[in-house]
């Protein structure tokens, strides 16, 4: 049994029996069987369903960003914003899947050789709670389009988003079994992941969840996208704008209340910078409003789940037992739910979980270093490598310092790190490998076919 709880009050909302073992075999049987059908539709017929389902979900934004509200706590404005940007990956995809995926011609001695891209078969996708639509719907999107079918493992406490999805491309006109939602715990994807139908594996999530999948798969040589977890560094120098810089950095710390793998959570400030800055970010942290999600005057909602509220409280305080200090924030509020204010640590060193763990929630880790190749030092000394930001006026050295010195797999100059459906989106060291989105994201899942014509 699977159950949806309203972070905002600790109560139930919908409790959802689970998929059995002969349930799981018979959706992935019936997913795979449409496949065969699906492979040989049309880029056109693709398409006009992919436009349906663009439409659908701008039509039903509000109820949406309700649900995503009532089930994991995200305020209803970004609710709203996270379907109209699923809208846009469906859109993207519709108009460009079939320009990614034309043959790509090579020049041999044959008369004629190309690479011809073919799908694979039924992907499962293991997804998070913190975007339970965005997430899926950049994989789902350039799954469809490309041809192949998918299942779904969401995670367990945003049922309802899951079953919204496969419901809302029922309605698009989709085959009923292109796409299915699996209500199964954790404990079942191993043997989903070695069903003969599964071709491959898409996963977002944390690092030691990535593992074990990639562990799984691997034994089966199947494929697998892993999008895991951040620890993002933001380097602010001498010569940026520092107010826009502040105020940047705090929507990238704050959005979705701080649950996400590519938001700011190292703030690394050279010292010429750092008291005007430190002035204007606390300013800007403080000015949240963190509130019932439902609720339009809320800036941020609270966390998933207790338990993660927690365990964040805990790397808090364990990094202030280890010498860091609080200057905003740190304290759980007396009240229901599952809040934690926004938070600034400051004087955080390696060998605190600020410094060397992900903090998946609203706590900034504000670092000060002398110069430049310093700060450049302490944004790579981290396992992770998935996102990162300059912020500078001299864009020229923004660029150097992005494209060349920086371990991460997206940099960004003088804003918040984004994904992009135009843009590939993925990581390197324990943030994972593969890429999502743009035309390398529909390509991971494809046959990459030689075809030689002597």
């Amino acid at each position: 049994m699977l159950k949806s709880i309203n972070p905002t009050t600790g109560k139930i909302i919908q409790s959802y029996k689970s998929h059995s073992e002969k349930g799981v075999e018979q959706i992935i049987n019936a997913v795979d069987k449409t496949w065969h059908h699906w492979r040989s539709t049309s880029f056109k017929h693709r398409s006009n369903l992919m436009q349906n389902l663009s439409s659908l979900l701008k039509s039903k934004k509000m109820e949406l960003a309700q649900l995503m509200a009532l089930e994991m706590g995200k305020v209803k404005k970004e609710g709203i914003a996270e379907i109209e940007k699923c809208a846009w990956v469906c859109d993207y995809y519709a108009q460009n899947a079939e320009l990614h995926l034309e043959n790509e011609i090579i020049k041999t001695e044959a008369s004629r050789s190309y690479i011809s891209y073919q799908p694979i078969g039924t992907v499962l996708a293991v997804m998070p709670w913190n975007f339970p639509f965005w997430q899926v719907f950049r994989f789902l999107a350039p799954t469809l389009m490309a041809g192949n079918t998918a299942v779904l493992k969401h995670a367990s406490n945003v049922p309802g988003c899951a079953l919204a999805i496969e419901e809302l491309i029922r309605e698009a006109g989709f085959p009923e079994n292109v796409f299915r939602t699996l209500l199964i715990g954790s404990g079942q994807v191993k043997n989903v992941i070695k069903h003969n139908a599964i071709k491959a594996v898409s996963l977002t999530g944390s690092t030691p969840a990535g593992k074990s999948v990639a562990a799984i798969a691997g034994s089966e040589l199947k494929k697998c996208i892993l999008e895991l977890g951040g620890s993002d560094p933001y380097i602010i120098l001498e010569d940026a704008d520092l107010e826009d810089a502040a105020k940047k950095c705090a929507a990238a710390r704050l959005l979705n209340a701080g649950q996400s793998c590519i938001a700011a959570k190292r703030f690394i400030i050279v010292e010429d910078a750092y008291p005007e800055f430190l002035e204007h970010f606390t300013h800007e942290m403080n000015s949240a409003y963190f509130g019932d999600p439902c609720d339009e005057k809320s800036t941020m909602g609270p966390m998933a789940r207790i338990d993660l509220r927690d365990e964040l409280h805990q790397q808090v305080l364990d990094s202030v037992e280890k010498g860091a200090e609080i200057i905003l924030g740190g304290e759980i509020p007396l009240r229901k739910g599952a809040f934690y204010p926004p938070t600034i640590l400051e004087n955080v060193s390696q060998g605190m979980p600020a410094y060397d763990e992900e903090l998946f929630g609203p706590v900034a880790s504000v670092i000060r270093v002398k110069d430049k190749n310093e700060a450049i030092k302490v944004a790579n000394d981290t396992e992770f490598g998935l996102g990162a930001a300059i912020f500078t006026n001299n864009i020229k050295r923004g660029e150097n310092i992005a494209e060349m010195q920086i371990d991460a797999g997206c940099c960004f100059i003088n804003d918040f790190v984004k994904s992009d459906p135009r843009l590939p989106f993925g990581g390197i060291k324990k943030s994972g490998y593969g890429r999502e989105l743009s035309s390398l994201g529909i390509k991971e899942f494809m046959n990459a076919k030689t075809v030689v014509v002597k």
